[in-house]
């Protein structure tokens, strides 16, 4: 039900709205909560996308670096837990990286969540891209984006903005760790975003590298019951 097309079946049937839980084709829109939620519209979205995982994860980054620094163009490596579409011994997948023991290896395969980061903040179109490494960890993932930014900066200066924005427009959504930890520590993590503000790093004033965590599994879905309580307010 990632289509448009059979989507409306829900429609068809009596449904007044439907949130597709992934990227779809065709739908009405795209939303990333802390990002461009706030264009939804009654009228005219029906069929909607609340995005991926990750994209939910890099959105809100991203919004705060453009908005602060001006993103000219970026690359992310999610290194994400693995999920039920892998296998979890060697057997037939159309992806044949997919197609190996999930919890053996690390897996390197594509990931539409860059692009996707462009649906809701268009003027990023055709200046994102990335890739995904499946690792043997069961719940649990990480965002390494990388972007060149117009004007120059300090590690000091993206953080502050990234830790402000953590404590106002994006509190909730985007939180702020000083702390050293692990992938383990954030399992059951409300947030969208979690960003280790020791591993961001700057090279020749202008290259930045940031790194968030985020629980693909429970902090997405508290943003999908985020969008489905402000589409509710509208009925």
């Amino acid at each position: 039900f990632r289509d448009r097309a059979s989507a409306q079946k829900h429609i068809d049937s009596g449904a007044q709205k439907v949130i597709v839980t992934a990227p779809g084709n065709g739908l009405d829109a795209t939303f990333v909560i802390g990002v461009n939620a706030e264009e939804y519209d009654p009228r005219n979205h029906h069929i909607v996308s609340n995005a991926s995982c990750t994209t939910n994860c890099l959105a809100p980054v991203v919004r705060v670096l453009h908005e602060n620094f001006i993103v000219e163009r970026g690359l992310m490596t999610t290194v994400h837990s693995y999920t039920m579409d892998q296998r979890l011994l060697d057997a037939l997948h159309k992806d044949l990286r997919r197609s190996r023991a999930a919890a053996l290896s690390m897996i390197p395969t594509t990931t539409g969540a860059a692009v996707a980061v462009t649906e809701v903040i268009p003027e990023l179109k055709g200046r994102l891209n990335g890739m995904a490494i499946r690792v043997p960890t069961p719940n649990v993932s990480l965002v390494d984006f990388v972007c060149q930014v117009g004007k120059d900066v300090t590690e000091e200066e993206i953080n502050g903005a990234l830790k402000e924005a953590s404590e106002t427009r994006l509190k909730g959504i985007l939180y702020y760790s000083t702390v050293p930890l692990v992938s383990i520590d954030y399992n059951h993590s409300p947030y969208s975003s979690i960003v280790d503000a020791a591993l961001t790093s700057v090279v020749d004033k202008r290259l930045v590298k940031v790194l968030a965590w985020y629980d693909n599994e429970y902090g997405y879905s508290n943003r999908l019951a985020d969008l489905a309580l402000l589409m509710a307010k509208h009925f």
